[in-house]
């Protein structure tokens, strides 16, 4: 069974859209689903092994991918990746900035080597990418950006370290919009509450506490799925959304919206959606 986007067919043909992290979670599953519906996606990583398998699973669907080591906190590393998929297809039309990652931490425990190497996954990769691909081709070609953010509006408790660093990120997406709209260029953020996905088996000890108790916090009573993340960051990257540009887009189940002064019911009425044919159940809900 191929991936069951909900969007029409060929909606990409023609497209290049590169998709950093895309060797595991959220950016595999975005990979497959912009692959699906005609794109060559360019899955960017760090390792090898990771992107190649993600590779092979979107070639034996019949579709375009190619993959590129790439180490987004290193500008020249990225320079010179963006030259190389220039060099190859031509064209970028799209940017999903998926990177990123953190580890659980109360703020008062986290080394500044820690908070550093944080900022650096999460925001100033995010940084490099958006400016080698807009000066490199967006700018005279126009294109469609889309940065992957989380739920930190009113802080981010024991990941201080990330909510600090997507704040950032979504800052610099606003001023993006309006710097580049002249070239044709959109840029888009897109805030993840907690979606179930490979990476959550990243987590021990307390953190997978907190991860398993998250759905009680939400007012649909569930946590989301990839393929609820990857349908709305190919509705930002389509033309559906030509006339959106700097704003966020939340797929978070109503969490920033839960408040002391409403007790939360405990429900089964949240709808799904789950589009990805290879997505898979995270270990740490199979205990």
């Amino acid at each position: 069974m191929p991936y069951q986007s909900i969007f029409r067919p060929g909606l990409f043909e023609g497209q290049t859209i590169i998709v950093t992290g895309g060797g595991s979670g959220i950016g595999r599953c975005v990979a497959h689903e912009l692959a699906s519906l005609g794109a060559h996606v360019v899955i960017l990583g760090r390792k090898l092994e990771k992107l190649e398998a993600v590779k092979a699973e979107i070639l034996s669907d019949g579709l375009q991918v190619s993959a590129h080591v790439c180490d987004i906190r290193d500008e020249a590393v990225v320079a010179a990746t963006v030259d190389a998929i220039l060099a190859e297809q031509r064209r970028i039309d799209g940017l999903v900035n998926n990177a990123g990652g953190q580890f659980f931490s109360p703020l008062k425990d986290i080394s500044t080597k820690g908070f550093e190497a944080v900022v650096r996954n999460n925001l100033t990769g995010g940084f490099n990418m958006m400016r080698e691909v807009h000066n490199r081709w967006m700018a005279a070609n126009g294109g469609a950006i889309v940065n992957m953010i989380v739920d930190m509006w009113m802080g981010l408790p024991n990941f201080a370290h990330s909510g600090a660093a997507r704040a950032g990120m979504y800052s610099l997406t606003q001023s993006a919009a309006c710097e580049w709209a002249p070239s044709g260029v959109r840029v888009n953020s897109l805030a993840a509450g907690m979606i179930m996905s490979s990476g959550f088996d990243n987590y021990s000890g307390d953190a997978v506490t907190f991860i398993r108790n998250a759905e009680r916090n939400i007012p649909m009573q569930r946590v989301g799925t990839v393929s609820e993340v990857s349908a709305a960051i190919a509705f930002l990257l389509s033309p559906a959304a030509a006339f959106i540009t700097g704003t966020c887009l939340r797929v978070d189940g109503g969490g920033p919206n839960a408040r002391r002064s409403w007790k939360l019911e405990s429900h089964d009425k949240a709808a799904r959606f789950e589009g990805f044919h290879l997505d898979s159940t995270p270990e740490l809900y199979r205990k």
